[in-house]
């Protein structure tokens, strides 16, 4: 009943109590049940849905009579709304009170309403007067802000205009060393810079300070031409170590800078001052040092019959027996010659009074690189002096370098010319290129380009010397006739020892700064000297001393430049091929007079056994036997006899023993092989292979003829 009381309440509330539904009021139209408007389905959803309210269900279950319920319902209803009215009646006070605070409310609100309304404006206003403050603000920066540049820029040009009264003192008073006055130099000439670019700029105020800063101009440009020409004229005093001034104008080089911006010709007079004073210094100086210098050399020099392929006997001075000078070397051996490449090369000059106090000579080498190193480390300090001094680089540099050096630089090269003409000491020669080569390198190294000119123009000048040279000892060891040499034995001939000793400084020195013209004629040298070890090997009537004299000389000369050189040397490989093929021939000619029996019975009956001839072996049955008690009878002198003539033959005792081990090994190897052929059939039947001497017997006896502290490693 509650739930039916609840839809009927929900009724109500469209339909009021206390009105009567009047159904003949309502108005239907014309309802057409038939209708196709009609949706049959939504009244039978609507249906079907009520139908389902439990309440509904019951009522139609219990059979209850919907008229009589619907009684019921008006009634329960019409008792709830006068439930409602007392609990309004009864509230009515409240209500009323509430109605006024609401009605007080409404007042308070609508004050507040039309304060804040008068609060907005105010501040739609405020809003206007902020913007129009900040565009004031910013109008009044931009116009600070014009002001500071202009004050600022102006401020500058007046500092920069004006000409202190400081600047007129110390220009006009103070000595030109003081700091002040170099101070007020820069300032100065920072002044006059300002001003010409102001006047381009039809700067007005210009004409105010022109005049003194024109008249200031004068006065430092004539203190500065004062100072500087005195600097240079200090340089011609007699004795003056001219680095002194040259550093003096180092700390005031901003002189010469001023002068080159503001007064070019005083600038010019004062640069050709100097190039006029130093030229004449440098050249008066080297052209004494030089004079002095030469006469330090040895007395005894190359000429041009001192050649590699001349008789000894014939020389008259070079060569001779006569006491040679304190320290002299041959002009074939470098000795220590070659230490103006090394430990002297940049060691201190040579003095010449100290020299010929003490009297020293010098090779002209070590006159070469004193004379050079002097003007290298005098050059290098003139060029960086005038690059910075002068503000000059490149080519402009080089120029007024060469102004300077031009006299002293053609002084020596006209000396070199005299001496290369006259010069027949090739290693000389040669030394002095690899000192020129090594001071290039020392110049580049120090960023002076300065000589390079004249290293290349002496170069040009001693190379072809050297291959003259070259040229003359070729073609005069071609020339060379041993019939002229007079006696000759086995041992080293002086003219293959004065060759390895100039090769191997040839060759030791090339290989710093390999040269490929200097490879061809070494092996140009080296072929005719042993064409000239052949001519000279012919000379002997046995094959046994040609091949002696040969292994003596090979031997010298491949000892001489391994000593020098590297062990893997063009010359030291060609040598020690020709010496290895040498050796093993004179192995076989030494064997040959107490073994030649065995040695060609060995090679007979061998190349029967490649061929495969076995039976032609019983033809040789004979001559076994006398191979057989041949060497039996004679083998121990032969060795011993074969120890003599090799150890006197060869000079070298280490080369001599190698031979003779060489030749012992080959004895073995020869018995060794004659007695595998003699186990051969049909030789192996023979009854004096039992006379066979053991093997063992003979090794036993070549080991006595090894020398104490040699092994069998040391046998070639």
């Amino acid at each position: 009943m509650r739930c039916t009381s609840g839809k009927m309440a929900a009724i109500g509330e469209d339909f009021p109590a206390n009105e009567i539904l009047d159904v003949g009021s309502l108005n239907f139209g014309e309802l057409d049940l038939t209708s196709e408007d009609f949706l049959l389905d939504e009244v039978d959803v609507h249906i079907q849905q009520n139908l389902e309210d439990d309440i509904v269900r019951e009522a139609l279950k219990t059979g209850v009579d919907l008229r009589h319920y619907s009684k019921e319902v008006e009634t329960e209803l019409l008792d709830v709304e006068n439930a409602s009215i007392q609990d309004y009646i009864k509230e009515s006070q409240n209500i009323a009170s509430l109605h006024k605070q609401i009605t007080a409310c409404d007042a308070i609100l609508e004050t507040m309403e039309q304060m804040l309304q008068s609060f907005q404006s105010d501040l739609g206003s405020i809003s206007s007067e902020i913007q129009t403050l900040q565009e004031q603000s910013i109008a009044m920066n931009v116009k600070l802000k014009n002001r500071q540049a202009v004050r600022g820029e102006l401020s500058q040009f007046v500092d920069e205009m004006v000409v202190p009264e400081v600047m007129i003192n110390h220009i006009l008073e103070t000595p030109v060393t003081e700091r002040e006055f170099m101070e007020q130099l820069h300032e100065l000439n920072h002044k006059i810079n300002f001003v010409k670019e102001q006047s381009f700029k039809d700067a007005k105020s210009c004409n105010d300070v022109k005049d003194i800063l024109e008249k200031l101009k004068i006065k430092a440009i004539t203190k500065i031409r004062e100072f500087l020409l005195q600097k240079i004229y200090q340089f011609r005093k007699p004795m003056t170590n001219y680095q002194v001034p040259q550093n003096a104008m180092l700390k005031f080089r901003f002189f010469n800078e001023f002068l080159m911006a503001n007064e070019r010709h005083v600038a010019r007079e004062v640069r050709d001052e100097y190039i006029e004073t130093m030229s004449k210094i440098y050249f008066s100086y080297f052209k004494s040092y030089t004079s002095r210098l030469m006469k330090l050399q040895y007395e005894e020099v190359a000429d041009k019959d001192d050649l590699m392929g001349v008789e000894d006997t014939a020389k008259r001075g070079f060569f001779s027996s006569k006491p040679s000078l304190k320290s002299r070397s041959t002009i074939f051996t470098i000795g220590k010659r070659n230490s103006v490449l090394t430990t002297d090369l940049e060691s201190p000059i040579i003095v010449p009074h100290a020299a010929q106090k003490s009297e020293s000579r010098f090779s002209f080498e070590s006159l070469f690189r004193s004379q050079h190193y002097a003007l290298l480390d005098n050059c290098c300090r003139e060029f960086l002096f005038v690059v910075d001094f002068f503000m000059v680089s490149g080519s402009a540099a080089q120029d007024l370098f060469n102004a300077i050096m031009g006299k002293t630089l053609s002084m020596f090269l006209k000396h070199m010319d005299v001496y290369t003409n006259d010069c027949y000491d090739s290693i000389a020669v040669f030394l002095c290129i690899h000192v020129i080569q090594r001071f290039q390198v020392l110049m580049h190294k120090r960023s002076v380009p300065a000589l390079d000119k004249y290293w290349d123009t002496l170069l040009e000048m001693l190379w072809p010397r050297f291959e003259y040279i070259m040229e003359l000892n070729i073609q005069n060891i071609r020339d060379c006739d041993p019939q002229k040499l007079g006696h000759i034995d086995v041992r080293p001939h002086y003219i293959t020892r004065r060759y390895a000793e100039f090769s191997a400084a040839i060759v030791g020195l090339n290989e710093s700064f390999p040269s490929e013209k200097v490879n061809k004629l070494l092996a140009k040298l080296q072929g005719e000297v042993e064409n000239f070890i052949l001519r000279m090997a012919a000379e002997f009537p046995q094959r046994k001393e040609q091949l002696v004299f040969g292994i003596n000389n090979y031997d010298m000369m491949l000892g001489v430049i391994m000593e020098r050189t590297t062990d893997d040397s063009k010359e030291s490989e060609s040598f020690k091929e020709v010496l290895s093929a040498r050796i093993q021939e004179f192995v076989e000619e030494i064997l040959m007079p107490y073994f030649g029996g065995m040695m060609s019975f060995v090679k007979d009956c061998e190349l029967h056994l490649e061929r495969g001839n076995m039976e032609t072996l019983k033809h040789h049955e004979k001559r076994a036997q006398q191979v057989i008690r041949g060497f039996n009878n004679d083998w121990k002198k032969a060795i011993e006899m074969i120890d003599q003539e090799i150890m006197r033959s060869f000079t070298n005792f280490r080369n001599g023993t190698q031979i003779l081990q060489g030749a012992l090994t080959q004895l073995i190897q020869y018995y060794h092989r004659f007695q595998k052929i003699m186990s051969q059939h049909p030789l192996k039947n023979m009854a004096i292979r039992s006379e066979l001497m053991n093997i063992h017997h003979v090794m036993v006896e070549v080991k006595k003829h090894r020398p104490q502290g040699t092994s069998a490693k040391d046998v070639p």
